[in-house]
């Protein structure tokens, strides 16, 4: 793993070992001795991780901390703050201002690097999804990206061993969060896979059951890959604070819990966790915006022309067989003409509607341009199809089209062409060629009927 981490410390003593400890892993090391300075460099360059020492001349690491949260541009950079301050009430404020952790001097060689990788790997998980969404936005297909995320209260799973443990915590987080407790690691594991929780607290003060294993069976699981693990630990356990961190657990606590503390950093998981879920569904948007087509939200033709390639293939190795139908409404241009593009497009989203209606659900339904549809249908013979595309031109003949914009009631006919895969067809390209041939002899033998390609 490589990432450039910016180190900002007024003593260049300071500066300097870090950057010696940080360089021997391999990492591209910035530096800068103020606030200003580390502000300026964060803005202008590609920075991965921020090491920022809190007693600085200027502006203090506290406040370089909160402008950083507060840029959309930097907000997603990690920040650990390396200090000599180790009152819990620092630990609080730095949390507040946006910091992902606290490092104490003189630094951990261990807990350095344990945390700087662990922070790393997040990041790069989140910079993946941002990336996607900013594309997304740069392409005008989905608003654009913010940081901002609901603070409704979160839902967290506590797993602690122990009755009297359970009910201390249970009381610091219940004024910020639905908490569920548990005492049993492995049915914790199957609620965890079941519910829906914005955090798991996993404490060690188990007798008879290592808690790194529901750790890495949480990291394991498809349901619970992104939830992420706050663990409670002793004092001094670096080394299991260590493993941990390398299985993916996201923070650590040490006893006794500081509940100020305690609260602080299940605030900021909870907070990170909805940023990257909001990150994933401004994905998933924009994945269903490329393939649908937004008046009438049928698949478009970038996707038929995708997926039919597929259903082509699978017919083709299977030896069944394979229909499409591309249908046309009639004389549509004179519905335009008459009375608008709106009232068009209401006939064409009723369109579509009936064509849901009348096909199956193993079928793939597309719009394919202007007024044309197209309906590729699997296992399904020419006759079989033309049958369907009968049951689609009655039910789109038979019941006239409501335009509520105008309070107007529309008589619409298709014409409908029919191709199969049976004898020898040049792939999806041929077969909708020859659905296109059948559908202009279909408007040719006067419209409102259904006509097959010959075989």
């Amino acid at each position: 793993m490589t990432a450039r981490i910016l180190v900002v410390d007024d003593i260049p003593a300071n500066v300097k070992l870090l950057e010696a400890r940080l360089i021997a892993e391999y990492f591209d090391v910035l530096t800068a001795d103020n606030g200003l300075d580390a502000l300026d460099l964060c803005s202008r360059t590609q920075v991965d991780l921020v090491l920022l020492d809190i007693m600085m001349p200027g502006i203090d690491g506290f406040e370089v901390c909160e402008r950083l949260k507060a840029n959309p541009r930097t907000a997603h950079i990690p920040v650990v703050m390396v200090t000599a301050l180790d009152q819990p009430a620092d630990r609080v404020r730095g949390l507040k201002a946006g910091a992902d952790d606290f490092l104490t001097k003189p630094v951990n060689d261990l807990q350095l690097m344990s945390r700087v990788k662990s922070l790393l790997r997040l990041k790069a998980l989140s910079d993946e999804l941002r990336i996607r969404a900013e594309t997304a936005h740069s392409f005008g297909a989905m608003s654009a990206l913010n940081n901002k995320v609901n603070d409704e209260p979160g839902r967290i799973l506590l797993v602690d061993g122990r009755a009297s443990s359970q009910e201390r915590v249970l009381k610091i987080l219940r004024p910020i969060a639905d908490v569920t407790t548990m005492s049993d690691p492995q049915a914790a594991l199957f609620e965890a896979a079941d519910s829906s929780f914005d955090l798991i607290i996993v404490n060690t003060n188990f007798d008879d059951y290592d808690p790194l294993r529901l750790c890495s069976q949480l990291r394991s699981l498809e349901r619970t890959r992104f939830i992420p693990v706050l663990l409670m630990t002793d004092e001094g356990a670096e080394h299991l604070v260590v493993r941990a961190l390398d299985l993916g657990v996201n923070d650590y606590i040490m006893r006794p819990v500081d509940p100020n503390e305690l609260i602080a950093r299940s605030l900021t998981q909870i907070r990170r966790k909805r940023y990257n879920e909001k990150l994933r569904s401004d994905v998933a948007q924009t994945i269903e915006l490329a393939v649908t087509d937004p008046l009438t939200g049928l698949n478009n033709r970038r996707y038929l022309e995708n997926h039919f390639q597929l259903l082509f293939d699978r017919a083709a190795a299977r030896g069944r067989a394979l229909s499409v139908c591309m249908t046309d409404i009639d004389r549509f241009k004179t519905i335009n003409d008459t009375y608008g593009h709106d009232v068009g497009d209401e006939v064409l989203r009723e369109f579509a509607n009936r064509i849901r209606a009348a096909v199956r659900g193993a079928d793939l339904a597309c719009r394919y341009g202007g007024e044309e549809f197209v309906v590729v249908m699997p296992d399904t013979s020419s006759e079989a199809a033309a049958a369907i595309a009968e049951r689609l031109r009655e039910a789109i003949e038979t019941q006239p089209f409501e335009v509520k914009s105008i309070g107007l009631s529309l008589k619409v006919t298709a014409s409908l062409g029919i191709a199969s895969n049976a004898g020898a067809v040049a792939g999806p390209e041929g077969m909708l060629r020859n659905a296109d041939k059948a559908l202009y002899d279909a408007k040719n033998a006067g419209r409102n009927r259904v006509v097959s390609a010959a075989a």
